[in-house]
C-alpha cells in the first residue's frame, strides 16, 4: 500500500488563478475588437445600401426626363419632399438652358440635374445629363 503525503504543496494538474485571469483579459480584448469591427462593417453596409437606393432613385428620374425629350424637359423644374415608398429620401430636379456664348442664343441644349439627398441633407447623389434638340 502506498502512503500519500498529508499535504501537497503544489498540484501541477490545472491552471492557476493568475493564468485564468490573463486568459480572460486577452479573450475580452479580442472580443471587444471583433465587436467594434462588426459595428463598423454594419454601418458601412447601411451607408452602401442608402447610396445604392439614392442612385437608383436618381437614375429612375433621369430616365423619365430623357423620355420626355427636349420639348418636355424645357419647362421641367421640380422640387418635392419625400418619394413615395422612400420617405427618408428627397429628390430635386433642375433644368438649365445652355447658352451659346458666341451668339447669345440658346444652343438648343438643356442641362438636367437630379439630386437625391437623405439623412437631413447630410448625404446626396447628383446626376447630370445634357438633352439636345
Amino acid at each position: 500500500m502506498k502512503i500519500l503525503p498529508m499535504c501537497k504543496l503544489r498540484d501541477n494538474n490545472g491552471f492557476t488563478l493568475l493564468e485564468i485571469l490573463v486568459a480572460i483579459v486577452l479573450l475580452s480584448i479580442g472580443l471587444l475588437a471583433m465587436a467594434s469591427l462588426t459595428t463598423g462593417i454594419m454601418s458601412g453596409n447601411l451607408f452602401s445600401n442608402q447610396l445604392t437606393t439614392a442612385t437608383t432613385l436618381a437614375q429612375d428620374k433621369m430616365e423619365e426626363n430623357r423620355r420626355l425629350g427636349y420639348d418636355g424637359v424645357a419647362a421641367l423644374t421640380e422640387s418635392y419632399g419625400s418619394i413615395t415608398g422612400y420617405t427618408e429620401y428627397e429628390r430635386v430636379t433642375t433644368v438649365a438652358s445652355i447658352d451659346n456664348p458666341a451668339t447669345g442664343n440658346p444652343a438648343g441644349m438643356y442641362m438636367v440635374t437630379v439630386t437625391v439627398s437623405w439623412d437631413s441633407d447630410d448625404h446626396s447623389v447628383a446626376l447630370n445629363t445634357i438633352i439636345a434638340e
